[in-house]
């Protein structure tokens, strides 16, 4: 998607093309194969998913639900973005960057707030979805959790939004957990969630969240009948979520860890992987997932990216035993250099990676508001700056189709969807 950028932004970006890239001091470094078998996505079928497709049968035998499409949520007009870079981005000019910004009040939202809010995380496309467009629309997707200034990860939210190039329109779905049976079926809010990185593959969309890889499927993304009511799940024959329109229901459940621990308490680093970031490598070294590991700055750097096969069959991770639904080993693991990591995705050949700018591009890397920066590098490389980016620049995004690398921030008042030509 190429839209039309602001004017004033251009100059702007022209006057912070940056100085040539400084190389880190360590290289992005494969982990040993041993440590690599160690990573697994764990999942009882029965359990984890076999009983969540029941209860969506029953939730759907009820008839308090209807089922809809992503474009029906892209272009149901509930939300009108605005189809330019609305604010500074950083980014450097010759990289022919472009995107589009939310409304204002999803670009003031706040998970911070004492009276609540949402903060995005996760961004993928139809360009991982099918390779291109979904029916020839160019639908790109984002992850929110929802907090209220002293509790985070209360909720997850995905957003589906179309992009013309002149217009954007949008639609907000809340993520939701089946419950009962075929015989009689319900859905409760998925809680104790971040949604840090999000993947559409095929039909599924992979949610990461720690401890956890969600699996959700778009052929059941359902409208619900009221929108009035702070209510989830199905009342009086009425079906609700939480104001939201459209609901998604959970599939399945893949844990890296002891299933029985907090998903939130990974720390990434060592041990038990930690899925923050998600993307998707559609190369010719994939299918695969790959994740990445948010560590703070003052934890350094050393956060883990990991690659997870998938099937092409299924849309689902890749099982050891050639099952449909079963444990997967990862193929890959690296260790990054860079700092604060909060994106990673990859073309196939380089890794692109999302953090903490070195001292010699932004002074004060980790003052509020400070700009982010976009990395990448060979395995066993060391990475360089190829740009600054948005303030708190979270998931990548690699189209194959167009040769574009995608990505999204956090920034509160300052919130874009941008892409990137890379060199």
């Amino acid at each position: 998607m190429l839209g039309t950028l602001c004017a004033g932004l251009a100059a702007v970006a022209a006057s912070l093309v940056a100085a040539p890239p400084a190389a880190a001091a360590t290289p992005f470094a494969a982990l040993p194969s041993g440590t690599v078998k160690t990573f697994h996505l764990s999942i009882d079928r029965a359990s984890d998913y076999d009983a969540y497709g029941a209860a969506i049968r029953g939730v759907e035998k009820s008839g308090a639900v209807a089922r809809a499409t992503p474009l029906d949520v892209a272009e149901s007009g509930q939300h009108t973005g605005r189809a330019a870079l609305c604010h500074d981005t950083g980014l450097d000019g010759s990289l022919k960057y472009d995107g589009f910004c939310w409304d204002t009040t999803d670009d003031n939202t706040s998970a911070y707030s004492s009276s609540g809010g949402w903060h995005p995380q996760g961004l993928t496309a139809a360009h991982d979805a099918t390779g291109s467009t979904y029916s020839g629309h160019n639908l790109y997707l984002a992850s929110w959790y929802y907090g209220n200034g002293t509790t985070e990860n209360q909720f997850a939210r995905i957003t589906i939004a179309e992009s013309t190039g002149t217009s954007v329109t949008y639609g907000h779905v809340l993520l939701v957990q089946p419950t009962g049976d075929a015989n009689g079926g319900d859905f409760i809010p998925i809680t104790n969630i971040h949604a840090d990185g999000i993947v559409w593959y095929g039909n599924k969309l992979f949610v990461a969240n720690g401890g956890q890889l969600l699996v959700f499927d778009t052929q059941y993304l359902w409208r619900m009948s009221s929108t009035s009511s702070d209510y989830v799940g199905i009342r009086s024959g009425v079906s609700s979520a939480r104001y939201h329109q459209w609901a998604l229901p959970l599939q399945g459940v893949y844990y890296t860890g002891d299933r029985s621990r907090d998903p939130r308490a990974c720390a990434g680093g060592s041990g038990q992987p930690c899925l923050g970031s998600l993307s998707l490598d559609r190369s010719a070294k994939g299918p695969a997932l790959i994740s990445g590991e948010y560590r703070s700055h003052d934890a350094g750097a050393g956060g883990r990216v990991i690659r997870w096969p998938l099937n092409d069959a299924t849309d689902l991770p890749l099982a050891d035993n050639g099952t449909t639904v079963g444990t997967t080993t990862a193929t890959a693991g690296y260790s990054t250099p860079v700092y604060q990591m909060q994106g990673v995705a990859t073309d196939g050949t380089w890794y692109y990676m999302a953090g903490e700018c070195p001292t010699s591009w932004v002074a004060d890397p980790i003052a509020k508001g400070a700009y982010s920066c976009v990395h990448r590098a060979q395995p066993g490389g060391a990475p360089s700056v190829i740009t600054r980016a948005p303030s708190l620049t979270q998931n990548l995004s690699y189209s194959h189709a167009s040769g574009r690398l995608w990505g999204l921030n956090e920034y509160t008042g300052h919130r874009v969807v941008f892409s990137i030509d890379p060199p």
